[in-house]
């Protein structure tokens, strides 16, 4: 691949995470939440329209949230959280397979030209893809996905980085659906047990619910953090003594 359609790939997914920065801060979900509302009394209809909500979702960068609390609002708690985390799962995965695609076109950017000896940009980006590899080389794909969705991070950050490190499309569908859970059972029973639809969050238990996850996370990250401690430590002390000897 040569350097100018890679460099034309990567401009495009500027410009394309531009325009869904945009259109996020244009459509709002509250102004889109109110539309939604009035379909309520017409399950099937209202069924289409969040599934079509789900779709759109990644080019208007909204978070997932929101749409789980419509899906409790809509269907209750015991259809709601199926749907929704299936909804979660589905919106995902386009983020995941573009970010997939420019990263690897950048990849055969830098075996053809040598990436590290041109500006800070490349620099900074290559270092930000170090932090990420050494994090699911760490935490491994699957623990490291569904670890990332537990924390209270934005949900495409998490599904661009698993994107650039090699996760695989299964593991994560699977660590999505298992991270997600939390949020969306929660945003589910806030939606259903709401009097009107609303997007402005989980309120007070978005706070303790944070707080939760992030623990949850890093109990889940604890094991593999430790053990690659103790073995950068016997490296150093194995390397310590080669060099007394």
């Amino acid at each position: 691949m040569s350097v100018s359609s890679v460099r034309t790939r990567a401009l495009a997914g500027v410009i394309a995470a531009s325009g869904m920065v945009a259109a996020g801060l244009l459509v709002s979900p509250s102004k889109a939440m109110g539309t939604v509302d009035a379909l309520v009394a017409d399950p099937f209809l209202f069924g289409l329209v969040v599934a079509g909500l789900y779709l759109v979702r990644p080019l208007l960068a909204w978070p997932t949230t929101p749409l789980a609390i419509v899906v409790g609002y809509g269907f209750g708690v015991a259809a709601g959280v199926p749907l929704a985390l299936v909804g979660v799962v589905t919106t995902v995965l386009p983020v995941f397979l573009v970010t997939r695609w420019l990263a690897t076109g950048e990849a055969d950017t830098a075996r053809e030209s040598h990436a590290e000896s041109e500006g800070g940009g490349s620099r900074f980006l290559e270092r930000a893809g170090d932090v990420v590899a050494r994090y699911y080389e760490t935490a491994g794909p699957l623990r490291g996905v569904t670890a990332s969705r537990l924390a209270p991070i934005p949900s495409d950050v998490a599904t661009c980085a698993a994107a650039v490190s090699g996760v695989t499309l299964r593991q994560l569908v699977v660590g999505t659906a298992i991270g997600e859970l939390p949020w969306t059972i929660a945003a589910v029973v806030v939606g259903a047990s709401a009097a009107t639809i609303t997007s402005s969050g989980l309120g007070e238990l978005g706070v303790a619910l944070s707080v939760a996850c992030a623990l949850a996370a890093v109990v889940l990250l604890a094991g593999p953090v430790y053990r690659t401690l103790r073995t950068d430590r016997t490296r150093t002390e194995g390397a310590g003594r080669s060099t007394d000897s």
